[in-house]
């Protein structure tokens, strides 16, 4: 027990999952013979639960950007290297009340000591996994890393032996790419912590069929769901083995950029990659049932949203964005951890 309890508080996620399925199952027994405990049960569950956690998730992309000049603005260079950004988070009562935070690297290690995260899909995920580690590293470790990290279509792997998370980087451009990653997973019987994926940009380019991909999404959906229940093992023959717990991981969604058709670098991109065409594949996202809005099982990290709030001016390409986009999006999955674990810093 002593060891159970030490690997547990390794990993805080885990440790206040653990937690609150533990009080949960004892909550359930005993509701049956103690009605103030139903009573009580349901007060917690509508209050805490679906009023303060899921209000607060609902809240996490209200952010306010400050976009301003350098102080080497060159004018004959106009583009995003001029101006200094920042952001922070907004200041209704909704969101004060919820207490989001900037994590510092100390903190945000803390937080995923121990854990696997998986970030997997096109150049998006990747400036999403150069974000986390930016966070969680020191600067000159990062210098030998960035070049690993971003060689072309390529996978990439790190443990940080300081706190023990672990993070692979999967390059998987397409849905069905991600739908044989989630197989691979469930045959391995190998369930990382944290899964980070997305797609769309690729299949836009490639495919610019958005009835096509909101099928691989579907099959995408299928295979996340697949990964989240508790589920008997069955021998061979037929016979009950034993019983496999999975732990679900926690699942988040990168969103698709803000398009910025001036600014994409070639004649196919500025065709294909239209307005009309990203807004049949939003709805395409929006009919899968992939995201949590929508019945799903993955939280959406909304790329559009914090790029379209930074504007013109953090984009070189007009499908990329400046380091500081990922980095507000890392956080806002960072808070939604917190929240989804019952933590405070």
């Amino acid at each position: 027990m002593g060891m159970a309890g030490w690997h547990l508080s390794r990993n805080k996620m885990l440790f206040f999952s653990g937690a609150l399925f533990i009080t949960l199952a004892i909550g359930v027994h005993l509701t049956p013979y103690i009605p103030s405990v139903s009573d009580f049960v349901t007060t917690v569950s509508s209050v805490v639960v679906f009023d303060s956690r899921v209000s607060c998730v609902s809240q996490l992309h209200e952010i306010v950007w400050e976009v301003k000049q350098s102080d080497g603005f060159n004018p004959l260079r106009n583009n995003s290297v001029n101006y200094e950004k920042s952001w922070k988070w907004g200041r209704s009562s909704p969101v004060v009340a919820c207490d989001f935070q900037k994590l510092a690297p100390m903190d945000a290690s803390d937080l995923l000591n121990g854990s696997w995260v998986v970030v997997a899909g096109d150049s998006q995920a990747r400036l999403m996994a150069l974000s986390l580690l930016d966070l969680t590293m020191d600067s000159q470790r990062m210098e030998a890393i960035r070049g690993d990290l971003f060689k072309r279509h390529s996978n990439y792997q790190i443990l940080v032996s300081e706190t023990g998370m672990k993070l692979d980087f999967i390059w998987a451009p397409y849905a069905s790419n991600l739908t044989d990653l989630m197989v691979e997973f469930k045959q391995n019987r190998s369930y990382p912590d944290v899964i980070i994926m997305g797609s769309g940009l690729w299949h836009m380019l490639h495919f610019t069929n958005a009835s096509e991909f909101g099928f691989s999404l579907e099959s995408l959906r299928n295979s996340v769901v697949s990964l989240i229940p508790l589920t008997p093992e069955v021998g061979s023959e037929g016979a009950l083995t034993g019983s496999v717990s999975i732990r679900a991981p926690h699942l988040f969604w990168i969103g698709m950029p803000t398009l910025i058709n001036s600014m994409l670098n070639t004649e196919e991109k500025r065709k294909k990659m239209s307005d009309t065409m990203r807004v049949a594949y939003d709805e395409a996202l929006r009919r899968s049932k992939l995201l949590r809005s929508s019945g799903g099982p993955l939280l959406l990290i909304d790329i559009e949203t914090l790029s379209w709030n930074c504007g013109v001016r953090c984009s070189v390409d007009g499908m990329h964005y400046d380091g500081v986009v990922y980095e507000a999006a890392i956080h806002v999955m960072l808070n939604a951890l917190l929240i989804e674990s019952h933590q405070k810093l």
